[in-house]
């Protein structure tokens, strides 16, 4: 028979096990046995296992030291503050509360401060319990330097983890297939489904979801703000080829014009793809922008050769032409993020400056941004901060109370086997109930048979270490909290004389940590983001309704403009109700995508499930912003007053739909904007008709996600007759998270 592959996970879990027992047995051994330290092997076993173990640190082996390295002078200051707190039960148990919500809220700076949290926790955890013994404390951080420095030795030299492939890799990856797509095009090889299916599988590859935690680019830095939302304008630029490549040949009949400009785009993702990989200088943008603006003017000029008497055909190459302009601007977009990510720009050309709000800012002043956005009951990861605090604040008050002789195993149990969700939390301590139990009578086998022969504990150590870490994040909790049982009867056992009550202790110990996160699950917060996720939604969807109706306006109420992407009804200038509608929207956005991250890790239901698609509704704010930015700055206006009846009453009927939508009504809503008159068509003068296409197109767009998030199946597709979606930019312009 042939033999069964071994998981990935398995070996990443066996080698990094490998890693850690090697360092916490080295530095444990060598300070009990050569320098006889006691304290020093305390911190010097329990260092690694905090950073290398209890911490999902992302990334490679150079990537985890790096981290571990920077996590290493606040990992000192927590130990210094836990001893010194440790005078009082008060003291110790204020400091967690506060400890317990700072580290836990910097989880928002990124993935590598968040996998550090629960590691960094710990060295307070362990430093704050009785006895109060300051004059301990150099042999404590003594022994933190020595776990640490080993373990970063290990992470370099033995077994080191395979660095992982950045994120910006993937994007050149796809901006080459774009730029070859786009050279198809204007050489005249059209219609495609081969090319648009190996388009769309791209995209979809640039998803933060596909892409290792270490790789995604979620920082509040400028470099990982321009890369996500050069990302998310690259995928952008993919599903729209994709859909100009589904359409058949009589729809994309030969136009000069719209040849130049796919020329154009081929030479500006090409080059934006050569300075991803570090092969050439980071292109501006200014020459894709410039190629831009002649399109817009020329194709709302009378006398546009592209034009004929055939109304039908006018219109179709409208249509054509509004995808490829869509098209050109995502790629605008991408390639002027990439100038702010990795060339050093800090601002955004002639490309609207709020789309590219992060250039400007110091990056500290980004890392207060991030910070202080979430500093509300409404944000998921404030919520899992507090949680988390008032777990470890409770479980401190209760082992100091109750004078538990090993009290900090009641903390750690609140901190490994809180979850964010009442059931999930109930689910995770019942397991870890039996599991510790199972652990507790194996640890008390051993005790009662080696007695007080030490070098039966030194034996057992190693072995239960390595079988503990490699098996336990795998298998699950109950196998985790067992096997981690055996491992501190072990350790403990060397440290001073032990009977069978260090078992029971231990098993006592960890049904206290959880009884107290089980409570603190269902008191805090129980549903996790799931109640935060609707409430999101619900606010995004009636922020993004004023914001609809105010774009329509802007764009058939324009007096004139003196550029491509300039109007002075333009919602990202001037106008106060505008501009407060993009920013609630941009604000609420942000805080629906948080939650709704969280909710995809407490295992929430698929899109194809019955309950409403939140990603759907999610796109569909975000879509709602990338017009305000791009449609009043293609107008051409006045539109006549037919042509403005028409759009405000269609964004009217919209912006209801959306009002309804946030309520949640059974099967949801069925929105459908006015359709777009032919007599306002034929009547409309040629340089406000591409405008009216574009709005008409923005607002059947959002009607079809608005439609498919109630839960009534996915968004129709839009008829081959109409123009497609100008959500320029896809979820590029989302200004955090």
């Amino acid at each position: 028979m042939p033999k069964r592959p071994r998981s990935p996970g398995r070996v990443r879990a066996a080698r990094q096990s490998a890693r850690v027992t090697v360092a916490s047995a080295t530095g444990f051994y060598t300070a009990l046995y050569v320098l006889d330290r006691p304290v020093v092997a305390v911190y010097a076993l329990f260092a690694p296992i905090a950073l290398g173990i209890l911490s999902p640190i992302p990334g490679g082996g150079r990537d985890r030291a790096r981290t571990i390295l920077f996590a290493l002078p606040v990992a000192v200051a927590l130990t210094a503050l836990g001893t010194a707190l440790a005078v009082t039960t008060a003291s110790a148990v204020a400091g967690m509360l506060v400890i317990g919500f700072a580290i836990s809220f910097a989880s928002a700076y990124g993935p590598a401060a968040a996998g550090a949290v629960p590691g960094l926790l710990l060295f307070y955890v362990l430093a704050c319990f009785p006895p109060y013994a300051p004059d301990t404390l150099p042999q404590r951080l003594g022994g933190l330097l020595a776990g640490v420095a080993l373990l970063v030795l290990c992470e370099l030299l033995l077994l080191p983890a395979p660095s992982v492939p950045p994120y910006r890799a993937r994007i050149a990856s796809a901006l080459d297939l774009a730029a070859a797509s786009a050279l198809a095009f204007a050489q005249g090889h059209r219609h495609d489904p081969e090319r648009a299916r190996r388009l769309r599988a791209e995209g979809l590859a640039l998803r933060l979801s596909q892409a290792p935690p270490a790789s995604r680019p979620t920082g509040a830095g400028r470099t990982d703000r321009g890369l996500a939302q050069a990302g998310a304008a690259t995928r952008r630029v993919l599903d729209q080829l994709a859909r100009m490549s589904e359409r058949p040949d009589s729809a994309t009949a030969a136009d000069p014009p719209s040849e130049a400009l796919l020329r154009g785009v081929a030479a500006g993702c090409t080059a934006t793809a050569g300075a991803l990989r570090g092969a050439r200088a980071v292109p501006g943008p200014e020459a894709l922008e410039e190629m831009v603006a002649e399109f817009v003017a020329v194709r709302a000029q009378p006398s546009d050769a592209g034009l004929d008497t055939d109304a039908k055909a006018s219109q179709r190459l409208l249509e054509c032409r509004s995808d490829l302009l869509v098209t050109a601007a995502s790629a605008l977009t991408a390639q002027a993020a990439v100038a702010v990510a990795i060339g050093g720009r800090r601002d955004a050309a002639g490309l609207p400056p709020e789309q590219f709000w992060y250039a400007g800012p110091s990056e500290p002043r980004l890392l207060a941004l991030r910070l202080t956005g979430n500093l509300t009951l409404r944000s998921v990861l404030f919520q899992n901060a507090v949680r988390t605090a008032l777990g470890l604040g409770a479980a401190r008050l209760v082992a100091g109370a109750l004078e538990l002789s090993h009290g900090f195993w009641v903390l750690l149990a609140v901190l490994t086997l809180g979850r964010t969700t009442a059931g999930a939390t109930w689910s995770t301590v019942r397991s870890a109930a039996i599991g510790t139990l199972v652990g507790a009578l194996a640890a008390g086998v051993l005790i009662l048979g080696a007695g007080g022969t030490v070098q039966v504990y030194a034996v057992v150590l190693v072995p239960a270490m390595f079988v503990a870490f490699s098996v336990g994040p795998i298998a699950g909790p109950a196998w985790a909290q067992g096997l981690f049982t055996l491992v501190v009867a072990a350790a403990f056992s060397q440290l001073a004389p032990a009977d069978w009550r260090l078992a029971e202790t231990r098993l006592l110990d960890v049904l206290a940590g959880c009884t107290i996160g089980l409570v603190c699950g269902v008191l805090a917060w129980p549903a996790g983001a799931h109640a935060e996720l609707r409430r999101g939604v619900a606010e995004v969807l009636r922020s993004a309704a004023p914001l609809v109706r105010v774009t329509a306006s802007a764009v058939v109420c324009a007096s004139g403009t003196s550029g491509a992407f300039r109007a002075p009804g333009d919602p990202a200038s001037g106008d106060g109700a505008a501009e407060e509608a993009l920013r609630l929207t941009r604000h609420r956005l942000r805080i629906a995508e948080g939650a709704y991250a969280q909710y995809r890790t407490e295992g929430g239901r698929d899109a194809v499930d019955s309950g409403p698609d939140w990603h759907l509704a999610l796109n569909c704010a975000s879509h709602a912003v990338i017009g305000s930015h791009w449609l009043p700055r293609q107008a051409y206006g006045p539109a006549p007053p037919d042509a403005v009846r028409w759009a405000r009453e269609s964004a009217a009927r919209l912006a209801t739909a959306m009002d309804r939508a946030a309520a949640f009504p059974p099967g949801g809503v069925q929105a459908a904007p006015v359709p777009l008159p032919h007599e306002v068509v034929s009547s409309a003068p040629a340089p406000v008709l591409p405008a009216l296409v574009d709005i008409d197109t923005w607002l059947r767009t959002l009607a079809a996600e608005l439609t498919g998030f109630g839960g009534s199946g996915p968004p129709p597709a839009a008829p081959d007759t109409g123009p497609r979606p100008t959500t320029t930019g896809a979820a590029a312009a989302r200004a955090d998270g």
